[in-house]
């Protein structure tokens, strides 16, 4: 579904993503995991077309995506649920949802698309009044997850939805992303909480000083000694 063949990203003389290529298939949860500046946020903004890049190809459902402006790639089905959420505090979690909805075309869906979520996050119907700023970080993560599924899209990049979240609160978050899969939905996991994306990835790349160092199911990945103790521990 997306493809990403030798996307090298600098800034300035800095090298953040050198020769990185990755393939993120239909149906599937892949995850991306690495460490504080391994480069994984790069490659995120890259996808998204918010990063140049010097060289690489980046495709989506067989298209090139380098020419293609931001706001096409939500259009042609793509989506990113960014680190640190990004909702507008204050307005309620129901006007949150709703301008995630903004470029959807067929507004039809828009009710559907709103009980899907609240099925998946119930507190979030509970609270659909309530600004989104007053709500707890779990609770807004689950707020930013829903936003970016409310444009109905075909593969969502969820970049570090764990980050300052309770256990209890990662585990609902895996919980979302294994439903999520069950609709059929593809994810790109981007993390570095080893705990949750071993447990709900299909495939694991590890990012380390801007390359791919290993790439293998979580099964595989936790058998080596290597990797685990360097990069997996849990």
């Amino acid at each position: 579904m997306l493809e990403i063949k030798g996307l090298t990203i600098r800034y300035g003389n800095f090298l953040a993503v050198n020769n990185v290529s990755l393939s993120i298939p239909k149906g599937q949860i892949i995850a991306l995991i690495g460490p504080n500046g391994a480069g994984k946020s790069s490659v995120v903004r890259a996808i998204g077309g918010l990063n140049v890049f010097q060289s690489g190809q980046i495709s989506f459902l067989n298209e090139d995506l380098v020419q293609t402006e931001p706001y096409l790639r939500i259009d042609k089905g793509l989506s990113i649920v960014p680190e640190g959420r990004g909702l507008f505090p204050r307005m309620s979690v129901e006007e949150n949802l709703l301008m995630g909805s903004y470029s959807l075309k067929d507004k039809g869906l828009l009710d559907e698309l709103l009980n899907r979520n609240f099925e998946l996050f119930p507190i979030l119907k509970e609270r659909r009044q309530q600004l989104a700023g007053t709500m707890s970080g779990g609770q807004q993560q689950m707020v930013a997850v829903a936003v970016g599924l409310m444009s109905n899209p075909k593969l969502c990049i969820f970049d570090e939805p764990s980050l300052g979240l309770a256990p209890i609160v990662i585990e609902q978050i895996g919980d979302a992303l294994m439903s999520l899969k069950k609709q059929e939905l593809t994810v790109f996991l981007v993390e570095q909480n080893a705990s949750l994306t071993t447990r709900v990835a299909d495939q694991i790349y590890v990012l380390s000083a801007g390359e791919i160092k290993y790439h293998d199911t979580p099964a595989n990945l936790l058998n080596s000694k290597e990797v685990l103790e360097t990069f997996l521990s849990i």
